[in-house]
């Protein structure tokens, strides 16, 4: 892998929506001082997203957080590789393994200005990032670029 310079550190923030209240969910995210929500999910426009819904969280943020909100698919795993997880109730290893190939293969710290993520917040819906690419993707560039202060809320 190879590490790329950061010019200054930054500080990087995730989050899931499940198991959270929209007044806890927007309420952290302001209490945390986030720049930028960044949705890193595959598939953001599903019922089961709730007010989590592209235009719908577009929305909310402006509204109640002054947030902008960007959409970065390329940090999402494939349909295959999540499926293979979650629908054919894969093992956790062996999604990590694909899913930090993916990455490598997408180039992503190469490819993600690092000043888009600083004070940013990955999105998605795992409720603790224990298992959540969110985390992976955080280490991930934590690793490529040095100097990525993560934080999970």
């Amino acid at each position: 892998m190879k590490q790329t310079k950061l010019k200054q550190p930054i500080q990087l923030f995730t989050i899931g929506f499940t198991q959270k209240s929209a007044a806890d969910f927007f309420g952290t995210l302001s209490q945390a001082g986030i720049k930028k929500l960044i949705d890193v999910r595959l598939n953001n426009v599903s019922q089961l997203a709730g007010f989590t819904k592209r235009k719908d969280l577009e929305y909310f943020l402006a509204q109640i957080c002054h947030i902008p909100y960007v959409h970065l698919p390329e940090l999402a795993p494939t349909k295959d590789i999540l499926d293979a997880y979650k629908k054919n109730k894969g093992d956790w290893e062996t999604y990590e393994s694909q899913f930090l190939d993916l990455m490598q293969q997408r180039q992503i710290a190469e490819k993600i200005d690092p000043e888009l993520l600083d004070g940013g917040c990955l999105l998605c819906s795992e409720p603790k990032p224990h298992h959540c690419h969110r985390r992976l993707v955080a280490e991930y560039l934590q690793q490529s670029w040095g100097e990525v202060k993560i934080c999970h809320l």
